[in-house]
């Protein structure tokens, strides 16, 4: 039986799902495309000298520059879904959201030092900020409640995301390693360019699912709203730009900057729902286990989401690419990560099928999720060591990406699965909001860290956080029990 909402699209035309999922397959799988195409080329450009074509900044400078891009996303990602929610709609806001991240990536594309640098990331986060959540939003909205399909749907959709992530390395990266790094932004935005084609061919398979938004503001309180918050987001990109172009606060005050409300705003977060008298005592408990798998979550992310800077680094200053004398690219590696999860994801899942009642608690997966990411740290500083001439073999520092995909598969999926059950009622979708919020405190903080990374101390850096982690996934482990207690039944 269809819901309201999915009685006028297409139920039936791809793969025996509702028609409107080939429409979101593409548009998502072209956006990963140009998001991990960029990212896989950024920090080579901000630290290349300028003579190699790159912008000569320093090399702590730019990896922590890809850090907080990161955290970013995800950050403006709530103010997205708000916006869709309130005042656009699903459908508008990823149309609006997929036109601004091409903008952004012919930005990146347009030579000129550090300012169309900075005017393109900040299109690239409010754009994502846009799309990224509302087109799940919408898959979501091309089935009933009682649809036996929606699992399956997103699994295909899944694969979108992917398969765009996996390819883009290949025709971006080797675009702007070897012909020219704004050639490379612009097969960015050409990707970016097809999927907004064909969704707006498309659109009309979606049905009314995100036509309107589902909680809109009333009409005379729109035009204010709308108003405060364009001038307050307008005045802040605006300072933030002028003072690091002038150089008055510089990339480094950017960054930190960035960091600080990535740290605060899920503080914020959790004080003003524990602090509610809408929530029940079990509601506030169960809130109250979720601090520490959100402190676990924000950890992973900060070691995981180290692969577009200081492992691309490693790549690219510390690894032999000569293989049967072809130069591999050294952003070819961020390919490893998503065919991995293609390969892998099938099998974690069937694994959790089999072992049924007997796999490990929530808080258990997110112990094996920190170990795995740990390990991968670990194993970097072996890589390095084995290595006949000091440098890493490219298939020693492929295998990092793939332990850390076991530890990606074991944490992610849970993390947003428990993030529902232990959401309480009258803020559900914000405590959705907050999960998100986790990966982005992660990099924030992590784009401190990696400052202190170069490749001259990469085992002392390796070695330390890839302990530091085990220990955490130690406590963890040690308080698993308590917070289970605390769950209040949630597995």
């Amino acid at each position: 039986m269809s819901t309201p909402t999915v009685a006028d699209a297409p139920q039936t035309g791809f793969l025996g799902h509702p028609r409107g999922l080939l429409t979101l397959f593409f548009t998502e799988m072209w956006e990963r495309f140009s998001y991990y195409g960029m990212r896989a080329i950024l920090a080579y450009y901000l630290y290349y000298a300028v003579s190699e074509g790159g912008l000569g900044i320093p090399e702590s400078t730019a990896l922590s520059v890809v850090g907080v891009y990161g955290a970013s996303v995800y950050m403006t990602g709530i103010l997205g879904g708000w916006l869709a929610d309130r005042i656009l709609g699903a459908q508008r806001a990823v149309l609006y959201g997929g036109f601004i991240i091409m903008l952004g990536h012919l930005a990146l594309a347009v030579p000129g030092g550090i300012a169309p640098v900075l005017v393109g990331l900040i299109l690239l986060v409010i754009g994502t900020g846009l799309l990224k959540p509302n087109v799940s939003g919408l898959v979501g909205g091309l089935y009933g409640a009682d649809d036996t399909r929606r699992d399956a749907g997103f699994s295909i959709y899944y694969m979108g995301i992917n398969l765009g992530a996996f390819f883009a390395p290949f025709i971006v990266g080797t675009l702007g390693e070897k012909v020219n790094w704004h050639l490379g932004f612009a097969a960015a935005a050409v990707g970016m360019a097809f999927g907004l084609v064909q969704y707006v061919i498309g659109r009309k398979n979606l049905g009314s699912a995100g036509v309107e938004p589902v909680n809109p503001l009333p009409a005379e309180h729109k035009g204010r709203v709308l108003g405060r918050a364009g001038g307050i987001v307008v005045a802040f990109v605006a300072v933030l730009v002028a003072l690091s172009v002038s150089g008055v606060m510089g990339l480094s005050g950017m960054v930190d900057v960035v960091s600080l409300i990535s740290a605060v705003l899920p503080v914020v977060y959790f004080a003003v729902m524990l602090s509610s008298k809408q929530i029940t005592k079990v509601e506030r408990d169960r809130l109250v286990a979720y601090i520490p798998l959100f402190l676990a979550t924000a950890l992973f992310f900060l070691l995981f989401e180290q692969q577009p800077n200081t492992l691309a680094n490693l790549a690219e200053a510390d690894t032999d690419l000569n293989v049967l004398g072809f130069v591999i690219p050294a952003s070819w590696f961020q390919s490893v990560n998503p065919l991995a999860i293609i390969v892998l994801a099938p099998a974690v899942a069937a694994l959790w099928v089999k072992m049924g009642n007997k796999q490990p608690s929530t808080p258990q997966k997110f112990v094996g999720g920190l170990l795995f990411v740990a390990l991968a740290f670990l194993w970097v500083v072996l890589s390095n060591v084995v290595s006949g001439d000091g440098k890493h073999l490219p298939l020693m520092l492929a295998l990092v990406f793939v332990i850390m995909t076991v530890g990606e598969l074991l944490l992610s999926p849970v993390g947003l699965s428990v993030t529902t059950k232990l959401a309480p009622k009258v803020f559900a979708s914000q405590t959705m909001g907050l999960y998100f919020l986790a990966p982005a405190m992660g990099q924030g903080l992590g784009a401190q860290v990696v400052q202190l990374y170069s490749v001259d101390n990469q085992k002392t850096y390796f070695a330390i956080i890839g302990l530091a982690t085990i220990g955490c996934a130690a406590l963890l482990l040690v308080a698993s029990r308590s917070i289970k207690k605390y769950m209040h039944g949630v597995n």
